[in-house]
């Protein structure tokens, strides 16, 4: 007799469910867990206190509005409160985007090495993932806008994009903006932006004000050190404002969060201490990983890509294998395009070194 249930919609078994960098080392090792972006400065203390000091009142509901922390961000960047819209990190208000502006028979389109969430959110919501190749691992404008159909209703660009690293000057995103058409939102995804220190860069900030159809997402998981607590945001139109507002979640962020992260956010000088950290080692673990014979990706953000030889003896497979038996966590991102390549995440000066070592290690034999 054939088993019944419920099944699910059409399409829903078709999405590859993400996979999250792995976190354990085997037998247990002190992990270096270089495998997910993570800060190594970890939170303000500051954000620590105001979450410690939220445990007085886990009984109550949070404010639904995030009003803290919603005035605490319009202050930090000068922005309007009303336009911002928090979540449970920035992938609930990418699905929430999606799930607002897509539909069946319509058409999303993000760049071949783009974040794996962008693939998820587009086909939950019935609509068709549409692929623009990248050019020397970066957005193409040209490529994306060439894909553009009238089934197009959302792009999405992260920038700085991950697992690349890379980048498009803001002048490109504006005539991105210019060559789609009024009814296409575009989406920047701009996780990183905190890390980025280039004159021809700009997150999104003065696009989305000046435009009715861009939206900007960020994320407490990045330089913020609150991983954890699932803390993002999205500076909007007044009009897309108000479609998030009538369909997330009535508490989508716990008091806890919303505490930490206005706190976090208004610590400018623990900011700039993770950045200056991020300066120091991001060119350093490049040039090591030069020094041993690996292709690097040049990066902007907190993480370097970097590439073993196609048909070489030495390949990232077998690599991450056996870093992982030495306690180094990285990234493997096959799932991104890249099947002989590894990602690294910026960390402590001690783990910098010992993933540094431990691929040098492998890459002569020892292993």
């Amino acid at each position: 007799m054939a088993v019944t249930g419920p099944i699910a919609r059409p399409g829903i078994l078709d999405i590859e469910a993400y996979v999250p960098g792995e976190s354990k080392a085997p037998g247990g090792i002190k992990p270096a867990k270089l495998s997910s972006n993570e800060t190594p400065l970890g939170p303000s203390p500051k954000a620590i206190a105001a979450f410690q000091a939220s445990a007085a009142e886990l009984d109550r509901y949070p404010d639904g509005q995030a009003t803290l922390l919603r005035n605490a961000i319009a202050r930090r960047y000068g922005l309007d409160a009303s336009r911002i819209i928090c979540g449970s990190g920035s992938d609930e208000l990418l699905g929430l985007l999606a799930r607002g502006y897509l539909g069946p028979g319509d058409e999303a389109i993000y760049t071949e090495h783009g974040f794996l969430v962008y693939r998820i959110a587009i086909l939950t919501n019935g609509a068709t993932p549409v692929v623009a190749p990248e050019r020397d691992l970066k957005t193409d404008v040209d490529a994306i806008l060439a894909r553009v159909t009238a089934r197009t209703r959302v792009v999405f660009v992260a920038n700085p994009n991950n697992p690349t690293g890379t980048y498009i000057p803001i002048e490109d995103v504006r005539r991105l903006r210019v060559g789609l058409r009024d009814d296409i939102l575009l989406v920047l995804d701009a996780a990183y932006a905190e890390y980025v220190s280039r004159n021809d860069y700009e997150a999104g900030l003065e696009l989305v004000a000046t435009t009715a159809n861009t939206v900007m997402t960020r994320t407490f998981s990045k330089i913020h050190g609150l991983a954890a607590l699932r803390i993002g945001w999205v500076y909007c139109p007044e009009n897309i404002a108000d479609v998030l507002n009538r369909i997330r979640g009535p508490f989508n962020l716990s008091a806890p969060a919303i505490a930490s992260g206005a706190a976090a956010i208004e610590d400018l000088d623990h900011m700039e201490l993770a950045k200056r950290h991020n300066d120091e080692w991001l060119p350093w673990v490049g040039a090591e990983l030069e020094k041993l014979g690996l292709a690097v990706t040049p990066s902007v953000a907190n993480f370097v890509l970097f590439h073993f030889k196609d048909g070489g003896r030495k390949t990232a497979a077998e690599a991450d294998t056996y870093l992982k038996s030495q306690g180094v966590i990285l990234r493997k991102v096959a799932a991104y395009g890249f099947p002989n390549a590894l990602r690294m995440t910026i960390g402590s000066e001690n783990d910098n070194k010992r993933a540094i070592a431990a691929l040098a290690q492998y890459l002569k034999g020892v292993a």
